[in-house]
């Protein structure tokens, strides 16, 4: 038997609190430190009074929200062990041996399916890294705690393999590195979250806070912009592709909005879930023929492997 709520219970739920006290969470005294982190994390993500005292209530940190620590930890020790074999960490991209890694994503080692999503452990340099390790423990980080390791694992993998497919298909002959597909899934989700249910969500300064996000979101995307027309520095193979950045979002506000938008509350009760579900299903199975007939028949010269 699922542990998640279904619709008919949370109608119960919301009924019976109508009787119960309308003291807000926010008014509780005398929290400890744990508590206190407990009571902001729920104000950061869940836009309803009665999801919030359902999750501080029920939450005892175990499992603790391995999943978002596991992967930054490893993007972390992957960068600063190719920085040290480069002897190089700004830009590591621009290295001449940087595409020969083989968790890089590269148009003509496609058939190694693994590369659609290692490619998340190789960063572009320092400055890529730096962005994405933050974002990912800012809003990754609460976002697990809140919803399991299950949910958002599954919307930042969604987003990462989504990344990586669309640069396949739209940019067929540009490599791929960094996590910013899964990082801009779960971004996008929860923005889109917010912002669907504004008048709900207590998190302080939160027009302030997105504005920051978005001008953030925006300035490592002109980077990778940038970077992707700039002259390469092994040419004929041009920089890794900007279009990752552009899956993820696509997963954040379809696939990761209805995740966020159901707390505790059972996916396959939701008719949206499996329309998008379906969706991207449609697109992953659209962009495997792609990738193995497509380039054949554009006749496509491909840059020679790293």
């Amino acid at each position: 038997m699922s542990n998640k709520r279904s619709n008919s219970f949370r109608q119960a739920i919301l009924q019976g609190n109508r009787r119960l006290c309308s003291k807000a969470l926010l008014e509780e005294k005398g929290l400890n430190l744990s508590q206190r982190l407990i009571r902001h994390v729920a104000y950061e993500t869940l836009p309803r009074e009665i999801d919030r005292k359902w999750y501080y209530d029920s939450y005892t940190c175990c499992p603790p929200p391995w999943f978002m620590i596991t992967v930054t930890l490893l993007e972390v020790a992957f960068f600063l062990y190719n920085g040290v074999s480069l002897d190089q960490f700004v830009l590591q991209v621009t290295h001449p041996r940087y595409l020969k890694n083989a968790l890089v994503y590269h148009p003509q080692l496609r058939a190694q399916a693994w590369r659609y999503l290692t490619y998340i452990f190789m960063h572009a340099g320092i400055e890529h890294l730096g962005l994405n390790v933050v974002l990912q423990l800012l809003v990754g980080v609460p976002l697990e705690m809140v919803h399991g390791a299950t949910r958002i694992g599954l919307v930042y993998v969604a987003g990462v393999v989504a990344g990586s497919l669309a640069v396949s298909v739209a940019d067929m002959t540009a490599p791929v590195v960094g996590s910013s597909g899964g990082v801009y899934a779960l971004v996008s989700a929860h923005l889109a979250n917010i912002v669907m249910n504004w008048s709900g969500m207590k998190c302080q300064f939160k027009l302030l806070r997105m504005a920051v996000a978005l001008v953030c979101m925006s300035m490592e995307f002109g980077r990778a912009v940038w970077l992707r027309f700039h002259p390469s520095a092994y040419p004929p193979c041009p920089h890794p592709s900007f279009v990752a950045h552009l899956g993820g979002v696509a997963v954040g506000i379809t696939l990761g909005v209805v995740v966020l938008r159901n707390y505790e509350q059972r996916l396959q009760d939701q008719s949206l879930w499996w329309i998008f579900v379906a969706m991207y299903m449609v697109f992953v199975l659209f962009a495997v023929f792609w990738n193995i007939f497509a380039y054949t028949l554009l006749d496509l010269k491909l840059p020679p492997p790293p």
